[in-house]
Parts: structure tokens; sequence; C-alpha cells
């Protein structure tokens, strides 16, 4: 099937957050129409994607098959994060579409047009592109509309340090002593220095982290989210706001969207860090654009992470979307 320039952008994920937000980021960056699909792989397609299995057309269902046979689907890009979306992309673009797959879909990049994995999975191949960390939406635009909706926050006192607050997993071990530590140094900063702080706990903080959390910052001005409980979440606002940031160091998304601000980034837990996770932050400490969390914060000067863009503009030009 003879394939033209893309009019069109769908990405497929399996919704989980941290996919969707990376693939409708990259959709957004390419400045085409575009839609979302959500999947939910039936078995046994789920146990083995992104091999294909006799049948595999029919993995995820009618709306699914229906896309398959879209006559509009050669001028259709097609963006998808995760293992399960790595079947579908493969399957469209056996049925003419333009794939891009973001994360190593851990077999033959050959499949897919474009594979866009981060640097610290060391995947080669002459079709994928390396980044940096994660695909984000945060860029300047992005940001000030992120402070028109929670103006509110800037009024609080300056320095405004923003407190990114994830949780274990299977490569990142760290116990309350741990977060306690890391609490008392950015309380006594801010007491030291005046400001406020603008914390945000993660679905993956244990309860236990999040009650400690509310505990040692309490009395401080500024805001503490937790949960819908708080009300509408502030986490981009956090972003906008930041005059500096404190991150954990388990999360490559958390740490990415932090580092495509202007702010300094102080990463706490980098020691407890392992596996490919370490590998990114090792890389970020090398580069100046992060340093440790201690107990003075002192700033320095950032250049801001923004790995969409630039891929967004690699793509337009392999695929001939105008600019």
């Amino acid at each position: 099937m003879q394939r033209s320039t893309p009019t069109q952008i769908v990405t497929l994920t399996d919704g989980h957050a941290g996919n969707l937000r990376q693939a409708r980021a990259l959709a957004a960056a390419m400045k085409l129409p575009s839609t979302d699909m959500l999947l939910k792989a039936r078995l046994p397609w789920r146990w083995f994607a992104p091999r294909l299995l006799a049948g595999s057309e029919h993995a995820f269902g009618d709306a699914f098959s229906q896309l398959l046979a879209d006559p509009s689907l050669p001028s259709t890009l097609v963006i998808g994060c995760g293992r399960q979306s790595a079947l579908a992309t493969r399957l469209l673009r056996m049925h003419g579409a333009h794939a891009v797959q973001i994360l190593d879909p851990r077999i033959r990049t050959s499949h897919w047009d474009v594979v866009l994995a981060p640097r610290h999975d060391r995947l080669r191949g002459p079709n994928v592109v390396e980044l940096t960390g994660s695909i984000n939406p945060v860029q300047d635009t992005w940001l000030g509309a992120s402070r028109a909706a929670f103006a509110a926050l800037g009024r609080l006192p300056s320095p405004r340090t923003a407190l990114l607050i994830g949780g274990p997993t299977s490569n990142f071990n760290v116990s309350m002593r741990h977060l306690d530590r890391w609490l008392r140094d950015v309380r006594a900063v801010i007491e030291r220095e005046g400001g406020s702080v603008l914390a945000t706990t993660s679905r993956r903080t244990p309860p236990a982290m999040v009650a400690r959390v509310r505990k040692r910052l309490h009395g401080l001005p500024g805001v503490v989210w937790t949960g819908s409980v708080d009300g509408r979440n502030p986490y981009a606002a956090l972003l906008g706001w930041a005059d500096r940031i404190v991150c954990t160091a388990d999360s490559v998304n958390m740490v990415s969207e932090a580092c495509a601000t202007r702010a300094p980034v102080f990463v706490a837990g980098d020691r407890r860090i392992r596996g490919r996770p370490r590998r990114f932050i090792d890389a970020l400490l090398r580069a100046g654009r992060v340093r440790r969390l201690d107990a003075e914060m002192l700033a320095f000067e950032t250049e801001p992470l923004r790995e969409t863009e630039r891929v967004a503009a690699l793509l337009r030009q392999r695929f001939g979307i105008d600019p």
C-alpha cells in the first residue's frame, strides 16, 4: 500500500498515565489533528505483545479492527507508548500507517518506522532516536497556562520550592528515615531563607509516607497536595511557579518534567536508585542539569531539558510534514 504524508495522528496506549502522557505530548508537538485510542488487549495477545500470533488483528476489539481497515490509514501517523501499544502500532504499520513507538519494544526495531528510546536503555538501531529522559508536555506556553490556572500560587512568598515525592519501586529502595531527612533539609532551608513550599505526592507514595509529608511540612507557607481530597491537582502549576525543584529519584518521567522547566533541580535519593534509572540520573548529574539534594540548595544556572520539541522536529522531517 502506497503511503502518503501524514495528515492526522492516532495515539495508542494502555491508558497508563505515564504512557498516555508521553504519546499525547508528542502528538501535540507534531501539530497535526490527533485522536486517542485506549487499548485493552485480549488474551493470549496481552501476554505476548508485541509479538505476532495468529489472529493478532483481533487482539484489541472491534474499534481497533475498524482502524486497521480505515482507508485513510496511509496518511495516518500512529504513535504508541508501552508494550501493548507496540503490537498495535506494528499491526497498523503492516496495514499502511506510519508508525512511531515510544520505549523499547524488546524486539527488532525494524517493525516500526521510528522507535524513541531513553538513552539509558542503551537501545541502538538505524531507526532508533535516543532521548535523555522521557517525552513530556513541558514547555514555556504549557508552563504559562499552568500558572494562569493556579494564579493564587504566585502570591506565595519566594523562593517557592516545589517538592515532588514519588515512592519505592523495584529500582528505588527508600525508607521513612530517608524521607524524613529530605523533608528536614527542605524545611530547614525554607525556615532559614523564607519562601514557601509547593509539595505533591504521587500515586506510588505509600499512605504512611503521605502522612509523614503532611506532618513534616505542617505550618510552612504553601500547599501540600496528596490527592483529590485536597482539591484540583496543581502538579503542572507547581512546576510553573517553582523557583527551585526538589524531586525524588524514582521516576524518570517526573525528573524529566522537572528538568524541562528553567528551575534548578535537586534530586533526593540518587544513591538509592539502581538499574536503568540510575544511568539517567548519573547522566543529568554529569551534565550539571541536576544536583544532589543537600542542606544548602544553592541556586545554579540551568538550561531546560526539552526533548519533545527536538524529537518532533526530527519526525516532521522524517515524514515530510511541514513545520
